[in-house]
């Protein structure tokens, strides 16, 4: 089984994706806009060109994926502490490169550091309001 992560923005996915694509590297697999879906004639012009479905590998089992809300049809954001993503990286160059990185202009609660139960660990909130861990054991 694979799990992706999917993430809602109100307007500024792409802009999101194209720093975690800075970050991660790699290719968009897929990216739909609002003016590509059925019926966008009926989606209001401001709205049309929100990404409908944007999509990033960013490992061999892990795809990033996310849209872009449509208030016109009664979305609504609310960013969270709900969701996470937990980036379990081979290596503490590697922990330390994705946490740099993925942190830049945003609120880091946990500098990457050696904790307690024995792994190299950090949290923050990236600059679009995204909560990531990276956490790196040694030993697996």
């Amino acid at each position: 089984m694979k799990v992706n992560p999917y993430l809602n923005f109100n307007g500024n996915a792409e802009e999101a994706f194209n720093f975690y694509k800075s970050v991660f590297g790699g290719d968009f697999t897929a990216v739909m806009k609002m003016s590509d879906a059925p019926d966008s004639d009926k989606i209001p012009a401001k709205e049309k060109d929100r990404i409908m479905h944007i999509s990033l590998p960013i490992s061999e089992d892990i795809t990033l994926m996310a849209s872009d809300i449509l208030p016109s049809m009664g979305h609504s954001l609310n960013n969270g502490n709900n969701v996470y993503l937990s980036l379990h990286p081979n290596s503490k160059e590697e922990a330390d490169r994705l946490f740099n990185g993925l942190s830049q202009n945003g609120h880091i609660e946990m500098p990457m550091a050696d904790q307690f139960w024995g792994d190299y660990f950090g949290s923050f909130v990236d600059r679009f309001g995204v909560h990531w861990m990276i956490n790196y054991n040694p030993e697996f």
